[in-house]
Order: structure tokens, then sequence, then C-alpha cells
């Protein structure tokens, strides 16, 4: 009888071989094999705006430093459309290989903090790269309005609150939030007037409808230059090279009080850590480059890389503090 069974697993034991060898073989490539190759064809960067927004132009900038280096296409594609939630859904949708990546801007962290019926997970459904720029605003008066510094605007609206109008890109934008924030901060009562975008808000501005708006820098230097509209202070540290007579808002008077429009990319959640790793050093070199810095620092943007580690840090905060203003403001999804 032993005999037999021993025959038995003789016999046996090469079809097992053969299922074993076979079943490994049809398994995908080891994950790292596939990191390594990692790109291999087109890379997919996808914008939730318009061109011409900072998440698009920074976005660009870096698809065409990205094609250079890893000689495959890389290709930035615009989905705009409630704030960017339409493209954070189709990102966080995607596979997590590397090839579908978000360029986001701080309303990936607003989002959430005015819908809790998103369709995604602001923070879980993504993978952190890496922030790639940081910018400040700046408060902005029509020179019709007759004020000249920030004092004199937050002396006014105080001394009758709710008298002064301020605009926004629509209700829960963040440049809602920007505004809503600061008037917060400063202790005035002012009305918001939703547009439909940040042109018709400042063109309103311009026209002395709306008597203050906050914008990113790149969005209205040129109305400042052109002297449509006053720049009363900038909401960073240090003054614009470009314009060096706009005080900071500490300088202003108003310590403790700063605000910044940075941007980031995010890969679809569970996406390798070798190849986020690869994506975080390629994009981090991009921006280490002088010629980068150089082109950004007119309108007061500078390149930030950071870990993935940092990053999550950074959106878990956002969203954190973003939350807690709209509540405070009373600011839901429109």
């Amino acid at each position: 009888m032993c005999a037999e069974r021993a025959e038995s697993v003789k016999r046996i034991l090469p079809a097992i071989a053969s299922i074993a060898i076979f079943g490994f073989l049809s398994l995908p490539l080891p994950a790292m094999a596939q990191d390594q190759d990692y790109p291999s064809r087109a890379v997919r960067i996808i914008v939730g705006f318009t061109p011409g927004g900072a998440p698009d132009v920074t976005a660009r900038v870096l698809a065409q430093s990205l094609q250079e280096l890893w000689k495959q296409p890389v290709v930035v594609e615009n989905r705009p459309g409630a704030g960017s939630a339409i493209a954070a859904q189709y990102v966080a949708n995607a596979a997590p290989d590397g090839y579908t990546l978000m360029s986001i801007t701080n309303a990936h962290a607003v989002a959430p903090a005015i819908n809790p019926r998103l369709a995604y997970d602001a923070l879980k459904d993504f993978s952190p790269v890496t922030m790639t720029s940081s910018a400040p605003k700046w408060i902005l008066v029509s020179p019709s309005l007759g004020v000249k510094t920030l004092k004199e605007l937050i002396a006014r609206a105080k001394e009758k609150p709710n008298a002064l109008n301020y605009p926004s890109s629509g209700g829960g934008s963040f440049m809602h939030f920007s505004s809503a924030m600061f008037n917060d901060a400063v202790g005035i009562e002012a009305q918001h007037i939703p547009f439909k975008g940040p042109s018709e808000a400042l063109t309103e501005t311009i026209a002395g409808r709306v008597q203050y708006a906050i914008s990113p820098i790149g969005a209205s230097a040129g109305l400042v230059r052109d002297g449509q509209l006053i720049a009363l202070a900038v909401t960073g540290t240090k003054r614009l090279p470009d314009f060096p007579d706009v005080p900071t808002v500490a300088e202003a008077g108003f310590p403790g009080i700063e605000q910044t429009t940075w941007t980031a990319i995010l890969a679809p959640a569970r996406t390798p850590a070798a190849i986020v790793a690869k994506l975080n050093g390629a994009i981090g070199g991009v921006l280490k480059q002088p010629d980068i810095g150089k082109k950004w620092a007119a309108f007061g943007i500078d390149p930030v890389p950071t870990t993935p580690q940092e990053l999550e840090k950074i959106l878990a905060q956002e969203i954190a503090d973003f939350t807690k203003a709209a509540r405070r403001a009373n600011i839901s999804v429109q």
C-alpha cells in the first residue's frame, strides 16, 4: 500500500509543478519591474479648471520638462467644473499606475469643507506626490473708492458694517473663502457678491460695483500695473519683486494674517510607492531648475517641492481650516 502511494505521489508531483509554473507565469509582472520601467507610455496631468490658471500653468511647465526628461509624452488635460471636483472624481477612479495625475490648488481642500456628499474622499482616495508652487494673494480696490491703505479700507468697513461688498468666482469658491477668512481675521462684516468667474469678479471691482477683492497675483497683476486696480497689501511674508511699493499685510498693520495659493500633484490612491517616489524626485528636480524660479518670480510664485508626507499633512490641515471657516461663515455648496 505504501509503495502504491509513493508511486501515486511521483505521478502527481510533475502535474503540480506544471500548474505552479503556469500560474506563476500568468501573474502580472512584479511591481518592482513595472516601477523600474515607469514611465513607458504617455502620462496625463488632469486639471480641474480651464486653461490659464495656476494649476494649468504649473502643470504645463512641468509637462514640458518631464517630457524632455522621460522621452515620453506628458499631456495636460483640462476637465473643469464643480470647483475641480469633476476632475478629482475622475482621477480618484483612474488606475493607480502613475499614468493619470492631477494638478490641484487649495480648491481641492475647499471641496470637502462645503460638500459632505462628494463622491470621493479628498485625502484617502489620492496618493500625495508633491507640492509644486506657492504664491501670496493681495487685497485690491478700485481707484474710485478713494482708499489708499489697508487700514483705511478696514476702518471704513468697521464704520458701516455690511456697507461694503466683496466678489468671488462663485459661492463656496476659494476666492469666497479667502475673503471670508480675511474678514474674520480683521473683524469686519461685508456682503458677499458671487460671480461666474474671477474675471467677472475683477471687472466688477474695477467698475466699483464691489468695493474690494482678494485675488491671486497672476490673475490681476496687469490690472494693477495699468492702474485699473490698487493693491493695498500682499498676503505673503515678503513684498513682490515687481511691485516693491505694495506692503505685506503685516507691514500694513495686521500681523499674523497670511494666505497663499498653492498647487500640487496627486496620483490615485494605491499608486505604488516606488512610482510616487520617482514622480516626487523628477518633479522636485524640475522645480529646482533656476529658470523655473525666474519665470514665476514676477508673479510672486515660488517653486515649492515637498515630500509626499509633507503634502499629506498640508492637505489635512487645509481641509480642517476650511471646514471651520465654512461653519463660521455659513458657507455651503451652492
